[in-house]
Protein backbone atom coordinates (compact mmCIF):
# COMPACT_ATOMS: atom_id res chain seq x y z
CA UNK A 1 0.00 0.00 0.00
CA UNK A 2 1.45 3.52 -1.26
CA UNK A 3 1.72 5.69 1.92
CA UNK A 4 -0.64 8.69 2.52
CA UNK A 5 2.59 11.57 1.83
CA UNK A 6 2.37 14.48 3.77
CA UNK A 7 4.48 17.43 2.50
CA UNK A 8 5.90 19.01 5.41
CA UNK A 9 6.96 23.20 4.77
CA UNK A 10 8.10 26.21 6.23
CA UNK A 11 10.65 29.07 5.89
CA UNK A 12 13.26 29.78 7.71
CA UNK A 13 12.92 29.81 11.77
CA UNK A 14 9.49 28.75 11.49
CA UNK A 15 10.09 25.83 13.47
CA UNK A 16 10.34 23.36 10.49
CA UNK A 17 13.52 21.34 11.67
CA UNK A 18 11.39 20.68 15.18
CA UNK A 19 8.68 19.76 13.71
CA UNK A 20 9.85 17.14 11.60
CA UNK A 21 11.79 15.72 14.44
CA UNK A 22 8.18 15.21 16.27
CA UNK A 23 6.80 12.91 13.05
CA UNK A 24 10.33 11.02 13.42
CA UNK A 25 9.69 10.52 17.45
CA UNK A 26 6.57 9.26 16.63
CA UNK A 27 7.48 6.62 14.05
CA UNK A 28 7.11 8.65 11.08
CA UNK A 29 9.75 8.43 8.57
CA UNK A 30 10.59 11.50 7.54
CA UNK A 31 12.54 12.28 4.23
CA UNK A 32 14.37 15.47 4.12
CA UNK A 33 15.13 17.37 0.43
CA UNK A 34 18.27 19.26 2.01
CA UNK A 35 19.48 16.12 3.01
CA UNK A 36 19.23 14.54 0.09
CA UNK A 37 20.84 16.92 -2.12
CA UNK A 38 23.65 16.75 0.56
CA UNK A 39 23.81 13.07 -0.49
CA UNK A 40 23.60 13.73 -3.86
CA UNK A 41 26.43 16.18 -3.54
CA UNK A 42 28.66 14.06 -2.23
CA UNK A 43 31.97 11.90 -3.77
CA UNK A 44 29.54 9.42 -5.58
CA UNK A 45 26.17 11.37 -5.34
CA UNK A 46 24.26 10.95 -8.49
CA UNK A 47 24.69 14.88 -9.06
CA UNK A 48 28.11 15.25 -9.19
CA UNK A 49 28.84 14.39 -12.69
CA UNK A 50 26.11 16.37 -14.15
CA UNK A 51 27.17 19.64 -12.15
CA UNK A 52 30.92 19.38 -13.21
CA UNK A 53 29.52 18.98 -17.06
CA UNK A 54 27.71 22.43 -15.75
CA UNK A 55 30.42 23.83 -13.85
CA UNK A 56 33.57 21.94 -13.77
CA UNK A 57 34.88 24.61 -10.80
CA UNK A 58 32.02 23.56 -8.60
CA UNK A 59 33.36 19.92 -8.39
CA UNK A 60 36.38 19.38 -6.21
CA UNK A 61 38.03 16.25 -4.68
CA UNK A 62 35.23 14.26 -6.27
CA UNK A 63 32.57 16.23 -4.25
CA UNK A 64 30.53 19.08 -5.55
CA UNK A 65 31.59 22.15 -3.57
CA UNK A 66 28.83 24.48 -2.09
CA UNK A 67 30.72 27.28 -2.26
CA UNK A 68 31.68 27.26 -5.60
CA UNK A 69 28.27 26.58 -6.60
CA UNK A 70 27.56 29.80 -4.68
CA UNK A 71 29.97 31.74 -6.38
CA UNK A 72 29.21 30.45 -9.77
CA UNK A 73 25.11 31.55 -9.18
CA UNK A 74 26.48 35.17 -8.22
CA UNK A 75 28.27 35.30 -11.65
CA UNK A 76 26.21 33.75 -13.91
CA UNK A 77 22.18 34.78 -14.14
CA UNK A 78 21.19 31.88 -16.06
CA UNK A 79 23.31 29.60 -13.77
CA UNK A 80 20.40 29.23 -11.08
CA UNK A 81 17.90 27.72 -13.33
CA UNK A 82 20.53 26.08 -15.37
CA UNK A 83 21.42 23.82 -12.05
CA UNK A 84 18.14 23.72 -10.92
CA UNK A 85 16.83 21.89 -14.14
CA UNK A 86 19.54 19.04 -13.12
CA UNK A 87 18.75 18.99 -9.42
CA UNK A 88 15.16 19.04 -8.80
CA UNK A 89 14.61 16.24 -10.81
CA UNK A 90 17.24 13.99 -8.83
CA UNK A 91 15.72 15.02 -5.57
CA UNK A 92 11.90 14.23 -7.16
CA UNK A 93 13.56 10.65 -8.12
CA UNK A 94 15.33 10.63 -4.56
CA UNK A 95 11.97 11.01 -2.86
CA UNK A 96 9.94 8.80 -5.09
CA UNK A 97 12.79 6.03 -4.00
CA UNK A 98 11.92 6.76 -0.06
CA UNK A 99 8.44 6.53 -0.49
CA UNK A 100 8.42 3.16 -2.41
CA UNK A 101 10.70 1.25 -0.16
CA UNK A 102 8.91 3.25 3.08
CA UNK A 103 7.49 0.78 5.23
CA UNK A 104 4.79 2.47 6.71
CA UNK A 105 1.31 4.18 6.75
CA UNK A 106 2.03 7.74 6.67
CA UNK A 107 5.68 9.27 5.28
CA UNK A 108 6.86 12.80 5.44
CA UNK A 109 8.76 14.73 2.81
CA UNK A 110 10.10 17.52 4.79
CA UNK A 111 10.93 20.08 1.30
CA UNK A 112 11.27 24.11 2.21
CA UNK A 113 10.19 24.64 -1.38
CA UNK A 114 7.58 22.60 -1.71
CA UNK A 115 5.14 25.14 -3.20
CA UNK A 116 7.52 27.07 -5.10
CA UNK A 117 8.91 24.27 -7.12
CA UNK A 118 5.08 22.80 -7.26
CA UNK A 119 6.22 19.76 -5.59
CA UNK A 120 2.73 19.95 -3.57
CA UNK A 121 0.93 18.66 -6.61
CA UNK A 122 2.65 14.80 -5.53
CA UNK A 123 1.07 15.07 -2.20
CA UNK A 124 -1.95 13.59 -0.38
CA UNK A 125 -1.96 16.75 1.86
CA UNK A 126 0.51 19.40 2.69
CA UNK A 127 1.19 20.91 6.45
CA UNK A 128 2.95 24.80 7.00
CA UNK A 129 4.91 25.44 10.13
CA UNK A 130 4.66 28.79 10.87
CA UNK A 131 5.23 31.08 13.76
CA UNK A 132 4.72 35.32 13.83
CA UNK A 133 7.69 37.04 11.95
CA UNK A 134 9.09 38.50 15.07
CA UNK A 135 9.63 34.96 16.88
CA UNK A 136 10.95 33.42 13.47
CA UNK A 137 13.42 36.49 12.80
CA UNK A 138 14.33 36.28 16.57
CA UNK A 139 14.87 32.79 16.33
CA UNK A 140 17.21 32.80 12.92
CA UNK A 141 19.16 35.80 14.74
CA UNK A 142 19.58 34.11 17.61
CA UNK A 143 21.88 31.19 15.74
CA UNK A 144 24.43 33.59 15.09
CA UNK A 145 25.08 32.04 11.77
CA UNK A 146 23.98 34.75 9.54
CA UNK A 147 23.16 39.27 9.46
CA UNK A 148 20.16 40.43 9.69
CA UNK A 149 20.75 41.06 5.78
CA UNK A 150 21.34 37.56 4.51
CA UNK A 151 18.05 36.84 6.81
CA UNK A 152 16.17 39.21 4.77
CA UNK A 153 17.76 38.04 1.62
CA UNK A 154 16.65 34.73 2.29
CA UNK A 155 12.55 35.73 2.86
CA UNK A 156 13.20 37.50 -0.13
CA UNK A 157 13.86 34.65 -2.40
CA UNK A 158 10.81 32.86 -0.80
CA UNK A 159 7.47 32.72 -1.28
CA UNK A 160 5.22 35.31 1.26
CA UNK A 161 4.32 32.97 4.48
CA UNK A 162 0.38 34.39 3.97
CA UNK A 163 0.56 32.76 0.53
CA UNK A 164 1.83 29.24 2.31
CA UNK A 165 -1.19 29.47 4.38
CA UNK A 166 -3.72 29.90 1.90
CA UNK A 167 -2.08 26.93 0.10
CA UNK A 168 -1.32 24.47 2.40
CA UNK A 169 -3.57 22.16 3.42
CA UNK A 170 -2.71 22.05 7.43
CA UNK A 171 -0.93 24.43 9.47
CA UNK A 172 1.16 23.90 12.67
CA UNK A 173 2.26 27.52 14.69
CA UNK A 174 5.18 26.74 16.46
CA UNK A 175 5.09 29.01 19.76
CA UNK A 176 5.88 26.25 21.96
CA UNK A 177 7.20 22.94 21.93
CA UNK A 178 4.84 21.31 24.02
CA UNK A 179 1.38 22.36 21.81
CA UNK A 180 3.83 21.87 17.85
CA UNK A 181 4.17 18.14 19.57
CA UNK A 182 0.76 17.75 20.30
CA UNK A 183 0.20 19.31 17.23
CA UNK A 184 1.92 16.79 15.39
CA UNK A 185 0.67 13.62 17.14
CA UNK A 186 -3.50 15.47 16.79
CA UNK A 187 -3.01 15.60 13.10
CA UNK A 188 -1.46 12.06 12.46
CA UNK A 189 -4.62 10.87 14.39
CA UNK A 190 -6.41 13.08 11.88
CA UNK A 191 -4.99 11.53 9.04
CA UNK A 192 -5.25 7.93 10.60
CA UNK A 193 -9.24 8.56 10.20
CA UNK A 194 -9.12 9.45 6.23
CA UNK A 195 -10.66 6.33 3.85
CA UNK A 196 -7.46 6.66 1.65
CA UNK A 197 -5.55 7.00 4.21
Amino acid sequence: MTPFRLGLTGSIGMGKSTTAAFFAEAGVPVWDADAAVHRLYAAGGALVGPVGALCPAAVVAGAVDRAALRDWIGADPTALSRLESIVHPAVAADRAAFVAVAAADIVVLDIPLLFETGAEAGMDATLLVTAPPALQRARVLARGTMTEAQFTAILARQMPDHEKRARATHIIETLGHDAACASVHALLAYIRTLPHA
